[in-house]
């Protein structure tokens, strides 16, 4: 890493340094992948609660363990991004994904589920210190009037990657049934170890290939010289400590905003296969109910195309507030009804969710200056709320049910509401 950074400072790199365009189309892909990884644990979720024979709390340590690393590494990753600056840390953290995805391999062969979660927690911090600096990166990369609008446009490329592991995934992770520890003891061992190699296989096989794609990635990234921005992490910034970001309120606004806005996201999107597999809800297979959470995580796509337009016309803030307010009465709509009523309620969430997070983003660092590389790792620490609102609704589904439990989503939007009427305007 040092190397990269002394080559990249000292203008020795033999490439030419990328145009914008050529640049937010890499950091587009970037998006992608980060989204479809992501979102592949939710195909995983049904699949390891039924292979371990866990219940909806303990499932959920996955999200715990996967979003937790966001609150471990955000910090360091921040510090990271300092010192190296945006290109070194997109490359070391497209690295250290694709070893997570490789962890995958040896979980699936000994099927252990604490090698799983430790696979989710290295996949996880490589995610975390690219979304520090690709984030910030994209915001900065032009007109700060256009930032929420290249944000979204980048973030809809996230939602791309978010919207294809329900159908794959769910053909090449879900399309076996699996089997309890009774079943398979009632096998032959020969049966045995032919069912522990098909199930390995079906795991290792999507992640193995993440792993190829995430290292093919960092190479392309070296091989391009980034546009450097000036004023920003890679300069002033590390002069500033993130006790100086802390001391603004719109900063802890912001991360509230992002804890409770991930939190709901990943809490619906994690409960969606077992909603919708509920005789009165959907009725349905986990394999088909993996393409309705696609339906879902599609949405937040095509909204992002909608909203990075709308954006260049409509305020930031009214915009965010009314999609959170939509997206509350949608999830409202869930937890009353039944039916299809329900399945479409729920699944049209993804829609409004849209240009919730990258709104959220551009606010919380709108204006923040030399400090903005500092505030990009509180906000994207944050994130834990992916790693503590999913089990906590664990919780609540297992004492009240499935259904009743997206009451905390509900009280989430409810804030975000807020934050973009109000709590976004406080100096």
């Amino acid at each position: 890493m040092n190397e990269i950074r002394a080559a990249d400072r000292a203008g020795q790199l033999p490439e030419r340094v990328a145009s914008t365009r050529v640049a937010l189309a890499v950091m587009s892909t970037i998006f992608f992948m980060w989204g479809l990884i992501t979102v592949l644990n939710d195909v995983l979720i049904p699949h390891l609660k039924a292979l371990f024979t866990l219940n909806y709390f303990e499932v959920m340590l996955v999200q715990f363990t996967f979003f937790g690393a966001y609150f471990i590494v955000s910090l360091p990753s921040g510090k990271f991004l300092a010192h190296f600056g945006y290109r070194a840390s997109i490359i070391g953290g497209l690295i250290v994904t694709g070893l997570g995805a490789l962890l995958f391999v040896p979980a699936a062969t000994a099927r252990s589920y604490p090698l799983f979660l430790f696979a989710f927690f290295v996949l996880a911090s490589g995610i975390t210190l690219l979304q520090v600096a690709a984030n910030p990166y994209v915001s900065l990369l032009g007109p700060e009037k256009y930032a929420s609008s290249r944000l979204n446009l980048a973030q809809a490329l996230n939602s791309l990657g978010t919207a294809l592991p329900g159908y794959f995934g769910g053909m090449l992770i879900l399309s076996t049934a699996v089997l309890g520890a009774a079943e398979l003891a009632r096998l032959s061992p020969a049966a045995q170890a032919a069912y522990k190699l098909q199930q390995a296989h079906s795991v290792q096989g999507p992640y193995l290939g993440i792993a190829l794609v995430l290292f093919a990635l960092a190479l392309a990234v070296w091989l391009f010289r980034l546009p450097r921005l000036e004023s920003t992490a890679e300069t002033d910034d590390a002069h500033h400590r993130f006790a100086d970001a802390l001391r603004q309120p719109r900063v802890w606004l912001g991360m509230a905003a992002i804890f409770l806005y991930v939190g709901a996201e990943v809490s619906i999107g994690s409960f969606m296969i077992n909603y919708l597999a509920m005789p009165e809800i959907g009725h349905m297979s986990e394999a088909r109910a993996a393409g309705y959470v696609s339906l879902y995580w599609g949405g937040a796509m095509v909204g992002r195309f909608i909203g990075s337009a709308l954006l260049t016309r409509i305020d930031t803030r009214r915009l965010l507030a009314f999609n959170a307010g939509i997206a509350a009465l949608l999830v409202l709509t869930t937890m009353l009804t039944h039916g299809s009523v329900a399945v479409a309620s729920v699944v049209a969430i993804g829609l409004f969710n849209s240009i919730q997070f990258p709104n959220i983003f551009t606010l919380g660092i709108e204006g923040m200056g030399a400090l903005t590389g500092k505030v990009s790792s509180l906000l994207v620490m944050a994130i834990v709320g992916g790693a503590i609102i999913p089990p906590l609704q664990g919780l609540l589904a297992d004492h009240i049910g499935v259904h009743h439990a997206y009451v905390l989503p509900l009280l989430c939007y409810l804030y975000i509401v807020y934050f973009g009427l109000k709590g976004s305007r406080v100096a």
